[in-house]
């Protein structure tokens, strides 16, 4: 055998053993692969992903919970996994995914004994975002907050009221409101009084105005009263600021910003459950 035949041989070998390597390569990677759900029933399924929900696996109980709903569309395993589903994403902080699938269930099962639950899954998945969007703000950040959160989180809360006035979830979901629009009246109102420190007074009392019309009976109300006095003093509109002044004492006869006039230094005014 010359030398070229013994190249060649060589080269011959090792594109062998290339080719034979990935063969099994390939083997291994597709047992690995391989889903062991793939067979089950849309009982072992849900039972499967019960027992990983009950033990804190959400991962992994929401990928078996979306399985079944996928292979088995039809059927109440099917509604009570997509509602799963919503659960297990929240669990897991993925806010985005667990209103899509209760928003999906929603939409597909609108009569379906559990809306009741699903609506207020919703209101709590956005409520619990509301509560991370208040906490920590300053007057520097605050203004640039959204309160899209809050609203979304309300609104669901009140179909659940307006549809479900039994439901048990329903005096929650009050509180909830309450909460919310106490909430966002305190927002406006230290929007109002960011503007007002800066010397913004228009949008001040602009701001003020707002959220004694939105929410006349929130706390905050008192603070709103005196933002938009101040404002209207500092504007020179002396008629309209000894009219709101009037409206403060009636209302608020012993506020302190009538005395010590307005908070003057950054304080931490968000109350959470």
């Amino acid at each position: 055998m010359n030398s070229t035949q013994s190249s060649t041989g060589v080269r011959l070998l090792l594109r062998t053993f290339v080719l034979l390597a990935a063969a099994l390569l390939g083997a291994c990677a597709s047992t690995s692969e391989k889903d062991v759900t793939a067979g089950w029933s849309a009982a072992k399924l849900y039972s499967e992903a019960k027992d990983e929900m009950s033990s804190g696996a959400y991962d992994k109980a929401t990928k078996y919970y979306e399985k079944l709903e996928s292979r088995y569309p039809y059927g109440v395993l099917a509604q009570q996994a997509l509602m799963e589903t919503a659960y297990g994403y929240f669990k897991q902080g993925e806010r985005a995914q667990a209103l899509a699938a209760c928003d999906r269930f929603l939409k597909i099962y609108p009569n379906n004994p559990y809306t009741d639950y699903v609506l207020y899954l919703k209101g709590r998945i956005n409520f619990y975002d509301n509560s991370s969007w208040f906490s920590g703000l300053s007057d520097q950040k605050l203004y640039e907050r959204d309160q899209h959160a809050a609203k979304e989180s309300f609104e669901a809360f009140k179909e659940l009221t307006t549809r479900f006035p039994k439901s048990k979830y329903t005096p929650d979901a009050r509180l909830r409101m309450r909460y919310i629009l106490n909430a966002l009246a305190e927002y406006d109102t230290h929007v109002a009084l960011f503007y007002y420190r800066r010397g913004a007074y228009v949008a001040a009392a602009d701001r003020a105005q707002e959220a004694i019309k939105s929410h006349p009976d929130a706390p905050a109300t008192q603070l709103a009263l005196a933002v938009l006095m101040d404002s209207y003093d500092k504007l020179g509109l002396t008629q309209l600021r000894d009219d709101t002044e009037r409206v403060l004492k009636l209302n608020y006869p012993a506020s302190p910003y009538l005395i010590q006039g307005l908070p003057q230094r950054n304080e931490s005014w968000w109350k959470l459950w």
